[in-house]
């Protein structure tokens, strides 16, 4: 069997995958280098147009400097010498937009100036800087700087490589009969500042995946904190319904020995009743048991001032609590009541004291030295919760919390269809003043309203954020 053919086959293999190598490579370029697409150059915040005012002076100088050179010193025609030198100029400005394009341009003019001088030389002559002029050094310079600043690495790379490859062809094969040799310079310039440019380029996309990463970043805590925040209200008005549906579930079982010969369908109804009752219970230890910690079997850790994992929601009767631990920890704080004191819901009355608690913490963490004043307003249609303090007297500490105290708050007074608002006052304080609705007005108590302003101070809370 003749071996000819599988050699004959490979190489044309070998021929084809060549050709296709070189089709991409080509492809490749002509999809970087031959375009029009605009890149402009950032502007400043500061110096807005500093940039481009430089570089437009420097294509002053460039103009001026390559005409004087390639008609004085080049022997190439004034008119075709200027004309050039605006060619030379009007790249570096293009530059500022378009730099690709502004490339192709200076590179023209360099080659159109190149061949125009060595026309011009004779052996013995004078001796002109060539193939690059000093001033078309200068703009290329400039035109590199540019495009290495605002295009991806690859293009910056491959319009060096060009340039280098055109320097060489001129300087290396052509030749010319008397000049001083400027393109190993011009190379060597040129790649210093295609890697500043690179370098400067890299940097600035750095900063701005940085920002952008620390928006994210800042965006996933506080969506975090929200999700952290509705899990505790969910727990604690968890707490709530199991307490009444316990209740209902109690009065169910023992109301047929309150009636003396109950009929059979009385029973029926209430054995209903507590076993809907249990069951509501039981769905609901079930889902306080997901909620509890991120691993189910784990106790959920006391929070807030409460004694133990299992202790019963508090309400305003602890508000007197509270306060009093926040004076032991050094806070001076008033608090007052006005209107007359009605039975609330307890989903208002927890709401209520969680703000109150919530506030506090914040005086404690952000207004050291500052006095805070907590007032309830009861009204016919609700609760209003105002907790304010005074301009801080010194400098708070860094907070290490999430500072996204206001945002459980806001969920809060949410939850209950109510009104919240945070501010600070005209004198340097702050304030934190919600309304919490009720369906309607409830009977009052006994127990009258006072005003009982006090001083000194707070205890510290795990709730955070900045007033």
């Amino acid at each position: 069997m003749s071996r000819v053919g599988p050699v004959k086959r490979r190489g044309k293999r070998q021929w084809a995958w060549s050709r296709a190598r070189a089709d991409r490579v080509l492809r490749v370029l002509h999809d970087d280098l031959w375009t029009w697409r605009a890149d402009p150059l950032p502007p400043s915040v500061w110096l807005r147009w500093f940039p481009h005012g430089v570089v437009c002076l420097a294509a002053l100088g460039v103009l001026l400097g390559d005409a004087a050179q390639l008609g004085d010193n080049g022997g190439v025609d004034p008119g075709f010498a200027f004309l050039i030198g605006v060619t030379q100029a009007g790249a570096m400005v293009l530059a500022l937009w378009r730099p690709v394009a502004a490339w192709w341009l200076s590179m023209a003019a360099m080659l159109v100036g190149a061949t125009a001088v060595r026309a011009e030389m004779v052996p013995g002559g004078h001796e002109f800087t060539w193939p690059w002029t000093a001033a078309g050094l200068i703009g290329h310079l400039f035109v590199m700087l540019l495009l290495a600043l605002r295009v991806p690495t690859r293009v910056s790379v491959e319009a060096l490589t060009l340039t280098a490859l055109c320097t060489y062809v001129l300087q290396g094969l052509v030749g010319a009969p008397n000049y001083l040799p400027t393109g190993q310079l011009a190379v060597i310039l040129f790649a210093v500042v295609v890697v500043l440019g690179m370098a400067l380029r890299g940097r600035r996309e750095a900063r701005t995946q940085l920002a952008q990463q620390t928006s994210l970043t800042a965006e996933e805590r506080a969506r975090r904190t929200l999700l952290e925040e509705r899990s505790r209200i969910a727990r604690e008005l968890h707490d709530v319904v199991a307490h009444h549906m316990s209740v209902i579930s109690i009065q169910a079982q023992v109301a047929p020995h309150l009636v003396e010969n109950p009929p059979d369908e009385l029973k029926e109804n209430l054995a209903g009743i507590r076993q809907n009752a249990l069951e509501a219970l039981t769905e609901l230890r079930r889902v306080l048991g997901v909620l509890r910690s991120e691993h189910p079997d784990a106790l959920e850790a006391p929070e807030g001032g409460d004694a133990v994992p299992h202790a019963p929601q508090p309400t305003l009767d602890r508000l007197d609590a509270l306060v009093e631990n926040t004076r032991a920890a050094g806070l001076t704080v008033a608090t007052g009541t006005s209107g007359t004191r009605r039975s609330l819901p307890p989903g208002v009355e927890l709401s209520a004291y969680r703000i109150v608690q919530e506030a506090l913490s914040n005086v404690l963490r952000h207004a050291p030295g500052a006095s805070a004043r907590v007032h309830l307003t009861h009204l016919p249609i609700g609760l209003r919760v105002e907790v304010s303090n005074t301009r801080p007297k010194r400098a708070p500490a860094p907070s290490q919390g999430a500072g996204h105290g206001l945002l459980g708050m806001r969920e809060r007074v949410a939850m209950l269809d109510g009104t919240l608002t945070a501010h600070p006052l005209p004198d340097g304080g702050y304030q934190v003043a919600a309304f919490l609705p009720v369906d309607g007005p409830a009977p009052a108590t006994d127990a009258p309203a006072t005003d009982h302003p006090t001083d000194h101070s707070t205890a510290p809370f795990t709730e955070d954020d900045s007033p």
